[in-house]
């Protein structure tokens, strides 16, 4: 596995996988009828940097590292990662968290914050859990799943820095 910056070439191969995600309405809050430019934006050009995991120059996964707020809130990060359906259960998510969490303290980031996990999402806790993220807060029916309804979501943080 090798995980890079990406290119503005790689969004041919990080479009599908985010289309299927948030098409599917249950991870992530983005409009499951999102365009592929809105999606370029919104994964592309928004990030301060933007990463693809790939296999024998196949993209299996992505994820983006951006500012979680402005001015004083500058220090904290916040990432958003998607695995493709057929490369889940191989390790790639655990991957591309700890490598943002590197890439963030080379940044100059100091904390590294999740703003919105769906409670159902209880893989992906267990897994920033295991990876020394806590949960913050929870947001009670935060979040529309396309299957279930309203549901809760979780901010998730960790401390990247060392005092």
């Amino acid at each position: 596995m090798n995980i890079r910056e990406a290119t503005t070439q790689d969004f041919e191969d990080i479009w599908p996988i985010f289309h299927e995600i948030v098409s599917a309405g249950e991870t992530y809050a983005y409009d499951p009828q999102t365009t592929r430019e809105d999606a370029f934006n919104i994964w592309m050009t928004q990030p301060h940097k933007t990463f693809v995991i790939e296999e024998a120059d196949i993209v299996l996964g992505t994820y983006y590292l951006k500012r979680n707020q402005p001015g004083l809130g500058g220090h904290v990060c916040n990432c958003g990662y998607m695995v493709s359906a057929e490369a889940r259960g191989r390790g790639l998510a655990t991957s591309m968290c700890e490598h943002s969490q590197k890439m963030a303290i080379e940044l100059g980031y100091r904390a590294m914050q999740f703003n919105l996990v769906v409670a159902t999402n209880r893989g992906a806790i267990r897994l920033w859990e295991k990876l020394g993220f806590e949960i913050a807060g929870r947001l009670p029916k935060a979040f529309m799943h396309s299957s279930e309804g309203l549901v809760d979501a979780v901010i998730m943080y960790k401390w990247l820095a060392v005092l």
